[in-house]
C-alpha cells in the first residue's frame, strides 16, 4: 500500500487528487494539510511513502517543507514530489535542490498522475526527460558548484555511466538496454552511486550529474 500525504492550500484541489487516489486498491490518502508547516509536521506524524507538496502555500512555502523533509533523518523515507501550476519555474528548480523526489504539473492527466505516483513510491524516475532538458537549460548559463566534481571520483566507472544516463532522464530499463546489462544491475549502480554521493533520489543524481560537470548540456 502506497501512503500518500496532500499538501495543498486550495481544498478543491486535494479533494480532486483524493477523490483519484482513493478508488486506487494500492494507495491510501493518510493526511492533508493546507499549507507547508501542517505539512511537516503530518509527515512526521504519518511517515507517508509520498508527500504530494504544493509549491506556492501560506505560512511555509513547499520549498520550504521539502527542506525540513529532506533534513529530517526520521523522514527519510518520505519521498516529496511538488504540485505546481507553472512548469519548472525557479521554485520548482529551488525544491528540487531541496530534496523534492520530482514534480507535476496539476493539470496532468489523471491516468499519468496515478503512474507518476506509483512511479514516485518505488524510487524510480520521476523527471521525465522533457523536464529533464528544462533542467539542462538551466545549467547553460550557471557556474559548477565548487568541489562537485571531486565527489564523482568514489564513483567507479560503471556507476558514473549509469549516472550520467539517469540524468538524461532514462529509466532503470533504459539504463539497462544502453548499458547491455540487467535491469537489477542498473538499478545497483544507480543505488550504490546514490550512497556513495549521498543524495536522496534520482532528482539529486540529476542535479549533481549537471553541477559536476559529468554530463554537458547539449550532449546526446
Amino acid at each position: 500500500m502506497i501512503r500518500v500525504l496532500l499538501v495543498d492550500d486550495q481544498p478543491l484541489i486535494r479533494s480532486g487528487f483524493r477523490a483519484l487516489l482513493d478508488v486506487e486498491d494500492d494507495i491510501e490518502v493518510v493526511a492533508e494539510a493546507g499549507d507547508g508547516e501542517e505539512g511537516v509536521a503530518l509527515a512526521g506524524e504519518h511517515l507517508p511513502d509520498i508527500a504530494l507538496v504544493d509549491i506556492r502555500m501560506p505560512v511555509v512555502d513547499g520549498v520550504e517543507a521539502t527542506r525540513r523533509i529532506a533534513a529530517d533523518p526520521a523522514l527519510a523515507g518520505v519521498r516529496v514530489v511538488i504540485l505546481t501550476n507553472h512548469g519548472l519555474d525557479e521554485y520548482v528548480f529551488d525544491a528540487l535542490r531541496a530534496g523534492a523526489a520530482g514534480f507535476l504539473v496539476k493539470d496532468i492527466v489523471p491516468d499519468d498522475f496515478l503512474h507518476a505516483v506509483r512511479v514516485a513510491a518505488r524510487g524510480d524516475a520521476l523527471l521525465a526527460p522533457s523536464i529533464t532538458r528544462k533542467l539542462i537549460d538551466r545549467y547553460v548559463s550557471q557556474p559548477l558548484s565548487p568541489g562537485s566534481g571531486t565527489r564523482l571520483e568514489e564513483l567507479t566507472g560503471r556507476e558514473r555511466e549509469a549516472v550520467a544516463l539517469v540524468a538524461r532522464g532514462l529509466s532503470n530499463d533504459e539504463i539497462a538496454a544502453r548499458m547491455v546489462i540487467s535491469p537489477m544491475t542498473a538499478k545497483t549502480h544507480v543505488n550504490r552511486a546514490m550512497t556513495k554521493l549521498r543524495v536522496r533520489d534520482r532528482a539529486q543524481l540529476v542535479v549533481l550529474a549537471y553541477e559536476s560537470g559529468l554530463v554537458v548540456p547539449g550532449s546526446a
